[in-house]
Protein backbone atom coordinates (compact mmCIF):
# COMPACT_ATOMS: atom_id res chain seq x y z
CA UNK A 1 0.00 0.00 0.00
CA UNK A 2 1.35 3.40 -0.99
CA UNK A 3 2.36 5.64 1.92
CA UNK A 4 1.52 9.32 2.35
CA UNK A 5 5.15 10.12 1.63
CA UNK A 6 4.98 8.11 -1.59
CA UNK A 7 1.83 9.94 -2.72
CA UNK A 8 3.47 13.28 -1.95
CA UNK A 9 6.50 12.36 -4.06
CA UNK A 10 4.25 11.22 -6.93
CA UNK A 11 2.40 14.53 -6.85
CA UNK A 12 5.67 16.46 -6.83
CA UNK A 13 7.05 14.38 -9.71
CA UNK A 14 3.87 14.92 -11.73
CA UNK A 15 4.11 18.69 -11.20
CA UNK A 16 7.73 18.67 -12.38
CA UNK A 17 6.79 16.64 -15.45
CA UNK A 18 3.83 18.85 -16.41
CA UNK A 19 5.92 21.99 -15.90
CA UNK A 20 8.68 20.67 -18.17
CA UNK A 21 6.12 19.85 -20.89
CA UNK A 22 4.48 23.27 -20.61
CA UNK A 23 7.67 25.35 -20.69
CA UNK A 24 8.35 24.88 -24.43
CA UNK A 25 4.72 25.44 -25.49
CA UNK A 26 4.69 29.29 -25.58
CA UNK A 27 7.69 29.34 -27.92
CA UNK A 28 6.32 26.49 -30.06
CA UNK A 29 3.12 28.53 -30.54
CA UNK A 30 5.04 31.74 -31.23
CA UNK A 31 7.39 29.96 -33.62
CA UNK A 32 4.52 28.48 -35.62
CA UNK A 33 2.87 31.91 -35.79
CA UNK A 34 6.02 33.47 -37.27
CA UNK A 35 7.26 34.84 -33.96
CA UNK A 36 4.21 37.08 -33.35
CA UNK A 37 6.46 40.08 -33.97
CA UNK A 38 8.29 39.56 -30.69
CA UNK A 39 11.21 41.85 -29.83
CA UNK A 40 14.64 40.32 -29.30
CA UNK A 41 14.13 40.22 -25.55
CA UNK A 42 10.87 38.28 -25.88
CA UNK A 43 12.35 35.85 -28.38
CA UNK A 44 15.34 35.14 -26.17
CA UNK A 45 13.14 34.61 -23.11
CA UNK A 46 10.58 32.28 -24.69
CA UNK A 47 13.13 30.26 -26.66
CA UNK A 48 15.38 29.98 -23.61
CA UNK A 49 12.54 28.73 -21.43
CA UNK A 50 11.69 26.17 -24.14
CA UNK A 51 15.26 24.87 -24.09
CA UNK A 52 15.14 24.64 -20.30
CA UNK A 53 11.97 22.53 -20.36
CA UNK A 54 13.43 20.32 -23.08
CA UNK A 55 16.55 19.79 -20.99
CA UNK A 56 14.51 18.44 -18.09
CA UNK A 57 12.71 16.02 -20.39
CA UNK A 58 16.00 14.85 -21.87
CA UNK A 59 17.37 14.02 -18.43
CA UNK A 60 14.32 11.89 -17.58
CA UNK A 61 14.23 10.20 -20.98
CA UNK A 62 17.91 9.27 -20.60
CA UNK A 63 17.27 7.72 -17.18
CA UNK A 64 14.49 5.62 -18.70
CA UNK A 65 16.69 4.59 -21.62
CA UNK A 66 19.52 3.50 -19.33
CA UNK A 67 17.57 0.39 -18.32
CA UNK A 68 17.48 -0.89 -21.90
CA UNK A 69 20.71 0.24 -23.55
CA UNK A 70 24.36 0.54 -22.49
CA UNK A 71 25.03 3.52 -20.25
CA UNK A 72 27.70 4.84 -22.61
CA UNK A 73 25.25 4.71 -25.52
CA UNK A 74 22.56 6.42 -23.42
CA UNK A 75 25.01 9.18 -22.55
CA UNK A 76 25.98 9.44 -26.22
CA UNK A 77 22.35 9.88 -27.30
CA UNK A 78 21.81 12.41 -24.52
CA UNK A 79 24.93 14.32 -25.53
CA UNK A 80 23.99 14.35 -29.20
CA UNK A 81 20.46 15.61 -28.58
CA UNK A 82 21.35 18.14 -25.91
CA UNK A 83 24.06 19.80 -28.02
CA UNK A 84 21.71 20.24 -30.98
CA UNK A 85 21.44 23.98 -30.17
CA UNK A 86 25.22 24.28 -30.47
CA UNK A 87 25.20 22.38 -33.76
CA UNK A 88 22.37 24.49 -35.17
CA UNK A 89 24.05 27.80 -34.34
CA UNK A 90 27.56 26.76 -35.37
CA UNK A 91 26.58 25.15 -38.65
CA UNK A 92 24.50 28.23 -39.44
CA UNK A 93 27.65 30.33 -39.10
CA UNK A 94 29.71 27.88 -41.19
CA UNK A 95 27.09 27.69 -43.94
CA UNK A 96 26.70 31.46 -44.10
CA UNK A 97 30.49 31.85 -44.24
CA UNK A 98 30.44 29.96 -47.56
CA UNK A 99 28.86 33.00 -49.18
CA UNK A 100 29.92 35.69 -46.71
CA UNK A 101 33.55 35.17 -45.57
CA UNK A 102 33.11 37.60 -42.67
CA UNK A 103 31.14 34.87 -40.88
CA UNK A 104 34.03 32.35 -40.95
CA UNK A 105 35.59 33.49 -37.66
CA UNK A 106 32.21 33.20 -35.91
CA UNK A 107 31.91 29.47 -36.58
CA UNK A 108 35.23 28.72 -34.88
CA UNK A 109 34.57 31.29 -32.15
CA UNK A 110 31.25 29.65 -31.30
CA UNK A 111 32.78 26.16 -31.33
CA UNK A 112 35.79 27.03 -29.15
CA UNK A 113 33.60 29.00 -26.75
CA UNK A 114 31.19 26.09 -26.39
CA UNK A 115 33.98 23.59 -25.81
CA UNK A 116 35.71 25.72 -23.19
CA UNK A 117 32.42 26.41 -21.40
CA UNK A 118 31.85 22.68 -21.01
CA UNK A 119 35.17 22.11 -19.24
CA UNK A 120 35.64 25.49 -17.59
CA UNK A 121 32.13 25.85 -16.21
CA UNK A 122 30.18 22.60 -16.63
CA UNK A 123 32.70 20.11 -15.27
CA UNK A 124 33.60 22.14 -12.15
CA UNK A 125 29.95 22.91 -11.41
CA UNK A 126 28.94 19.25 -11.45
CA UNK A 127 31.99 18.19 -9.44
CA UNK A 128 31.56 20.84 -6.74
CA UNK A 129 27.82 20.15 -6.37
CA UNK A 130 28.45 16.41 -6.16
CA UNK A 131 31.26 16.87 -3.62
CA UNK A 132 29.13 19.19 -1.48
CA UNK A 133 26.20 16.78 -1.56
CA UNK A 134 28.35 13.78 -0.65
CA UNK A 135 30.53 15.79 1.78
CA UNK A 136 33.56 14.52 -0.12
CA UNK A 137 36.73 16.08 -1.52
CA UNK A 138 36.40 14.38 -4.89
CA UNK A 139 33.89 12.99 -7.36
CA UNK A 140 34.44 9.29 -8.07
CA UNK A 141 34.01 8.70 -11.79
CA UNK A 142 32.53 5.34 -12.79
CA UNK A 143 35.15 3.07 -14.44
CA UNK A 144 32.67 2.42 -17.25
CA UNK A 145 33.25 6.02 -18.29
CA UNK A 146 36.84 5.28 -19.25
CA UNK A 147 35.34 4.91 -22.71
CA UNK A 148 34.41 8.60 -22.89
CA UNK A 149 37.70 9.69 -21.34
CA UNK A 150 39.70 7.55 -23.76
CA UNK A 151 38.05 9.01 -26.85
CA UNK A 152 38.25 12.52 -25.41
CA UNK A 153 42.00 12.04 -25.11
CA UNK A 154 42.24 10.79 -28.68
CA UNK A 155 40.21 13.72 -30.03
CA UNK A 156 42.23 16.17 -27.92
CA UNK A 157 45.56 14.89 -29.20
CA UNK A 158 44.35 15.20 -32.78
CA UNK A 159 43.04 18.72 -32.12
CA UNK A 160 46.62 19.95 -31.65
CA UNK A 161 47.22 19.22 -35.35
CA UNK A 162 44.41 21.45 -36.63
CA UNK A 163 45.92 24.87 -35.75
CA UNK A 164 49.12 23.95 -37.63
CA UNK A 165 47.28 24.76 -40.86
CA UNK A 166 45.33 27.87 -41.88
CA UNK A 167 42.14 25.89 -42.53
CA UNK A 168 39.99 23.26 -40.84
CA UNK A 169 40.08 20.86 -43.77
CA UNK A 170 37.97 18.02 -45.09
CA UNK A 171 40.80 15.69 -44.06
CA UNK A 172 40.31 16.92 -40.48
CA UNK A 173 36.60 16.21 -40.88
CA UNK A 174 37.33 12.62 -41.98
CA UNK A 175 39.77 12.02 -39.10
CA UNK A 176 37.41 13.46 -36.49
CA UNK A 177 34.43 11.54 -37.86
CA UNK A 178 36.49 8.34 -37.65
CA UNK A 179 37.17 9.03 -33.96
CA UNK A 180 33.49 9.74 -33.35
CA UNK A 181 32.25 6.56 -35.03
CA UNK A 182 34.89 4.59 -33.16
CA UNK A 183 33.35 5.95 -29.99
CA UNK A 184 29.88 4.95 -31.19
CA UNK A 185 31.12 1.42 -31.97
CA UNK A 186 32.55 0.83 -28.51
CA UNK A 187 29.56 2.51 -26.82
CA UNK A 188 27.21 0.08 -28.53
CA UNK A 189 29.29 -2.87 -27.31
CA UNK A 190 29.14 -1.76 -23.67
CA UNK A 191 26.91 -3.57 -21.18
CA UNK A 192 23.56 -2.21 -20.03
CA UNK A 193 22.85 -1.93 -16.32
CA UNK A 194 19.97 -1.84 -13.88
CA UNK A 195 19.36 1.64 -12.53
CA UNK A 196 17.29 3.06 -9.69
CA UNK A 197 15.06 5.72 -11.16
CA UNK A 198 14.01 8.84 -9.28
CA UNK A 199 11.67 11.75 -9.95
CA UNK A 200 9.38 11.81 -13.01
CA UNK A 201 11.35 8.93 -14.59
CA UNK A 202 10.44 6.74 -11.61
CA UNK A 203 6.81 7.89 -11.88
CA UNK A 204 6.65 6.83 -15.53
CA UNK A 205 8.23 3.46 -14.73
CA UNK A 206 5.75 2.83 -11.90
CA UNK A 207 2.66 3.78 -13.89
CA UNK A 208 3.44 2.20 -17.26
CA UNK A 209 4.57 -1.21 -18.47
CA UNK A 210 8.03 -1.87 -19.89
CA UNK A 211 6.82 -1.11 -23.43
CA UNK A 212 5.01 1.97 -22.15
CA UNK A 213 8.18 3.20 -20.51
CA UNK A 214 10.06 2.81 -23.79
CA UNK A 215 7.35 4.68 -25.71
CA UNK A 216 7.49 7.54 -23.20
CA UNK A 217 11.28 7.69 -23.50
CA UNK A 218 11.04 7.98 -27.30
CA UNK A 219 8.23 10.56 -27.15
CA UNK A 220 10.13 12.68 -24.62
CA UNK A 221 13.32 12.52 -26.69
CA UNK A 222 11.38 13.49 -29.83
CA UNK A 223 9.50 16.37 -28.21
CA UNK A 224 12.62 17.72 -26.53
CA UNK A 225 14.59 17.47 -29.77
CA UNK A 226 11.91 19.39 -31.66
CA UNK A 227 11.78 22.08 -28.97
CA UNK A 228 15.56 22.48 -29.04
CA UNK A 229 15.76 22.59 -32.83
CA UNK A 230 13.22 25.39 -33.19
CA UNK A 231 14.56 27.31 -30.17
CA UNK A 232 18.33 27.22 -30.56
CA UNK A 233 18.99 29.76 -33.28
CA UNK A 234 16.28 32.25 -32.18
CA UNK A 235 17.58 32.02 -28.61
CA UNK A 236 21.17 32.72 -29.66
CA UNK A 237 20.21 35.43 -32.16
CA UNK A 238 17.87 37.04 -29.66
CA UNK A 239 20.65 37.22 -27.08
CA UNK A 240 23.06 38.63 -29.66
CA UNK A 241 20.63 41.38 -30.62
CA UNK A 242 20.02 42.20 -26.97
CA UNK A 243 23.77 42.45 -26.46
CA UNK A 244 24.21 44.70 -29.48
CA UNK A 245 21.63 47.07 -28.07
CA UNK A 246 24.00 47.54 -25.13
CA UNK A 247 27.11 47.94 -27.33
CA UNK A 248 28.76 44.68 -26.27
CA UNK A 249 31.53 43.38 -28.56
CA UNK A 250 29.96 41.19 -31.27
CA UNK A 251 32.82 38.68 -31.41
CA UNK A 252 32.65 38.03 -27.67
CA UNK A 253 28.89 37.59 -27.89
CA UNK A 254 29.31 34.93 -30.56
CA UNK A 255 32.03 33.17 -28.58
CA UNK A 256 30.46 33.24 -25.14
CA UNK A 257 26.84 34.38 -25.00
CA UNK A 258 25.53 32.24 -27.88
CA UNK A 259 27.29 29.06 -26.64
CA UNK A 260 26.10 29.71 -23.10
CA UNK A 261 22.56 29.72 -24.45
CA UNK A 262 22.99 26.64 -26.61
CA UNK A 263 24.90 24.68 -23.95
CA UNK A 264 22.23 25.24 -21.30
CA UNK A 265 20.47 21.86 -21.83
CA UNK A 266 23.69 19.98 -21.10
CA UNK A 267 24.41 22.04 -18.00
CA UNK A 268 20.88 21.65 -16.63
CA UNK A 269 20.89 17.89 -17.24
CA UNK A 270 24.30 17.38 -15.63
CA UNK A 271 23.44 19.55 -12.63
CA UNK A 272 20.18 17.66 -12.14
CA UNK A 273 22.12 14.40 -12.05
CA UNK A 274 24.56 15.88 -9.51
CA UNK A 275 21.74 17.17 -7.31
CA UNK A 276 20.20 13.69 -7.34
CA UNK A 277 23.46 12.22 -6.04
CA UNK A 278 24.41 10.90 -9.48
CA UNK A 279 27.35 13.20 -10.12
CA UNK A 280 29.23 10.46 -11.93
CA UNK A 281 26.47 10.32 -14.54
CA UNK A 282 26.41 14.11 -14.78
CA UNK A 283 30.13 14.33 -15.46
CA UNK A 284 29.81 11.40 -17.86
CA UNK A 285 27.17 13.31 -19.85
CA UNK A 286 29.44 16.36 -20.10
CA UNK A 287 32.48 14.30 -21.07
CA UNK A 288 30.40 12.61 -23.77
CA UNK A 289 29.22 16.04 -24.96
CA UNK A 290 32.83 17.18 -25.13
CA UNK A 291 33.76 14.11 -27.20
CA UNK A 292 31.07 14.65 -29.78
CA UNK A 293 31.67 18.41 -29.95
CA UNK A 294 35.40 17.85 -30.38
CA UNK A 295 34.74 15.33 -33.18
CA UNK A 296 31.35 15.52 -34.86
CA UNK A 297 30.83 19.28 -34.50
CA UNK A 298 34.35 20.35 -35.47
CA UNK A 299 34.30 17.89 -38.36
CA UNK A 300 30.93 19.16 -39.60
CA UNK A 301 32.08 22.79 -39.81
CA UNK A 302 34.37 22.40 -42.88
CA UNK A 303 31.80 20.16 -44.56
CA UNK A 304 29.03 22.76 -44.19
CA UNK A 305 31.39 25.48 -45.38
CA UNK A 306 32.61 23.49 -48.38
CA UNK A 307 29.09 22.60 -49.54
CA UNK A 308 27.97 26.22 -49.18
CA UNK A 309 31.04 27.72 -50.86
CA UNK A 310 31.43 25.04 -53.53
CA UNK A 311 35.12 24.55 -52.64
CA UNK A 312 37.17 21.77 -51.03
CA UNK A 313 39.64 23.93 -49.11
CA UNK A 314 37.84 23.86 -45.79
CA UNK A 315 36.98 26.81 -43.57
CA UNK A 316 39.80 29.38 -43.19
CA UNK A 317 41.38 30.28 -39.85
CA UNK A 318 42.68 33.71 -38.98
CA UNK A 319 45.35 34.34 -36.33
CA UNK A 320 42.76 34.85 -33.59
CA UNK A 321 41.07 31.54 -34.33
CA UNK A 322 44.39 29.67 -34.36
CA UNK A 323 45.07 31.02 -30.87
CA UNK A 324 41.58 30.04 -29.72
CA UNK A 325 42.05 26.48 -31.02
CA UNK A 326 45.42 26.11 -29.26
CA UNK A 327 43.85 27.38 -26.03
CA UNK A 328 40.87 25.03 -26.31
CA UNK A 329 43.14 22.03 -27.00
CA UNK A 330 45.44 22.86 -24.08
CA UNK A 331 42.49 23.20 -21.69
CA UNK A 332 41.06 19.90 -22.90
CA UNK A 333 44.38 18.11 -22.35
CA UNK A 334 44.68 19.28 -18.74
CA UNK A 335 41.06 18.35 -17.99
CA UNK A 336 41.51 14.87 -19.47
CA UNK A 337 44.61 14.30 -17.36
CA UNK A 338 42.78 15.43 -14.23
CA UNK A 339 40.05 12.81 -14.60
CA UNK A 340 42.22 10.03 -16.07
CA UNK A 341 42.47 8.31 -12.67
CA UNK A 342 38.66 8.44 -12.26
CA UNK A 343 38.95 10.87 -9.32
CA UNK A 344 37.93 14.46 -10.05
CA UNK A 345 38.89 16.48 -6.99
CA UNK A 346 37.15 19.64 -5.80
CA UNK A 347 40.50 21.48 -5.88
CA UNK A 348 41.09 20.37 -9.46
CA UNK A 349 37.59 21.48 -10.45
CA UNK A 350 38.23 24.85 -8.82
CA UNK A 351 41.50 25.16 -10.75
CA UNK A 352 39.72 24.62 -14.08
CA UNK A 353 36.99 27.10 -13.14
CA UNK A 354 39.40 29.81 -11.99
CA UNK A 355 41.61 29.50 -15.08
CA UNK A 356 38.57 29.63 -17.32
CA UNK A 357 37.08 32.62 -15.53
CA UNK A 358 40.33 34.56 -15.63
CA UNK A 359 40.47 34.30 -19.43
CA UNK A 360 37.13 36.06 -19.80
CA UNK A 361 38.39 39.30 -18.29
CA UNK A 362 41.54 39.56 -20.42
CA UNK A 363 40.70 38.75 -24.08
CA UNK A 364 44.06 39.63 -25.63
CA UNK A 365 46.65 37.70 -27.64
CA UNK A 366 49.29 37.83 -24.90
CA UNK A 367 46.85 36.54 -22.28
CA UNK A 368 45.72 33.71 -24.55
CA UNK A 369 49.28 32.54 -25.05
CA UNK A 370 49.92 32.82 -21.32
CA UNK A 371 47.02 30.46 -20.60
CA UNK A 372 48.02 28.09 -23.42
CA UNK A 373 51.45 27.74 -21.80
CA UNK A 374 49.92 27.51 -18.31
CA UNK A 375 47.59 24.67 -19.30
CA UNK A 376 50.42 22.75 -20.97
CA UNK A 377 52.84 23.27 -18.07
CA UNK A 378 50.22 22.11 -15.57
CA UNK A 379 49.52 19.07 -17.74
CA UNK A 380 53.17 18.09 -17.64
CA UNK A 381 53.41 18.75 -13.90
CA UNK A 382 50.33 16.68 -13.07
CA UNK A 383 51.82 13.78 -15.01
CA UNK A 384 55.41 14.21 -13.84
CA UNK A 385 54.96 14.83 -10.13
CA UNK A 386 51.30 13.95 -9.56
CA UNK A 387 49.93 10.76 -8.10
CA UNK A 388 51.30 7.53 -9.55
CA UNK A 389 47.72 6.33 -10.10
CA UNK A 390 47.08 9.25 -12.46
CA UNK A 391 50.23 8.57 -14.47
CA UNK A 392 49.35 4.88 -14.73
CA UNK A 393 45.78 5.64 -15.73
CA UNK A 394 46.88 8.14 -18.37
CA UNK A 395 49.36 5.65 -19.81
CA UNK A 396 46.62 3.00 -19.91
CA UNK A 397 44.36 5.37 -21.85
CA UNK A 398 47.07 5.75 -24.46
CA UNK A 399 47.66 2.00 -24.75
CA UNK A 400 44.25 0.46 -25.15
CA UNK A 401 40.76 0.93 -26.50
CA UNK A 402 39.19 -1.80 -24.35
CA UNK A 403 37.05 -0.94 -21.35
CA UNK A 404 35.72 -2.78 -18.34
CA UNK A 405 35.55 -2.45 -14.63
CA UNK A 406 33.29 -2.34 -11.64
CA UNK A 407 31.44 0.83 -10.79
CA UNK A 408 32.56 2.97 -7.94
CA UNK A 409 31.06 5.59 -5.76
Amino acid sequence: METHEGRRHRKRDLIWFVAAVLLPLPWIIAHNLAGLGLPAEGTALLAGVAILGAAFMLSWATELAESDIPQSLALLVLALVSVLPEYAVDLHFAWTAGTDPTYAPYAVANMTGGNRLLIGLGWPLVCLIACARAKSTHLAVDPRQRLEIRFLLLATLYSFVIPLRDHITLFDAAALFAIFFGYVWFAMRSHSQEVELVGPAALIEDVFSENGRRVWAVVMFAFATYAILISAEPFADGLVHVGRNYDIDEFLLVQWLAPLASESPEFVIAVLFALKGRGTLGIGALVSSKVNQWTLLVGAIPIAYSISSGTTHGIPLDARQVEELWLTSAQSLLATILIADLRFGAKEATLLAVMFGAQLFFPSTHVRYFFIIAYLVLSVLYLAIGARERRSAFAALLRTTGSSGRGSG
